[in-house]
């Protein structure tokens, strides 16, 4: 099953706790199976092409998947987690281990077939070429 994330405004403000009284979902019993975390991008505009420049730590270049269609983009990757030795007494667990997923809207269309992408160093940088002739058209009245 795919999951989408949603941006939620109020993630950094208000505590997990209190965020479910504010849905109309009921609050889950149990810890999911998987989780889905939007990923921290930057996007950025020059002349004729988007730059996007997303955090990935510990993510190979091999499992993450990019979409362009037209003027949306979506990132996913799957991040998977070290299982605890069985004889080992976990102490804290922060680490994040499930799916890093985000999708925006940009305002013109993107030329896939100029797109690249790589890796360094944890950082996913994107460069989304413009589609020529897709700004906006002004028609003369005849």
């Amino acid at each position: 099953m795919t999951k989408v994330s949603v941006y939620d405004p109020f993630a950094d403000v208000l505590p997990t706790l209190f965020r479910s009284l504010f849905s109309d979902a009921p609050a889950a019993a149990a810890e999911p199976t998987s989780q889905t975390i939007a990923m921290r991008v930057d996007v950025s505009e020059v002349a004729d092409a988007y730059i996007v420049q997303a955090d990935l730590p510990g993510v190979p270049k091999e499992s993450i998947q990019i979409d362009i269609d037209a003027n949306r983009v979506t990132l996913r990757a799957p991040v998977q987690r070290d299982a605890a030795k069985s004889e080992a007494r976990v102490l804290r667990s922060e680490r994040f281990g499930g799916t890093y997923a985000r999708s925006f809207a940009l305002s013109e269309e993107i030329d896939e077939t100029r797109a690249s992408a790589r890796v360094e160093n944890g950082v996913l940088e994107l460069t989304l070429p413009k589609k020529a002739g897709a700004g906006p058209t002004r028609l003369t009245v005849q």
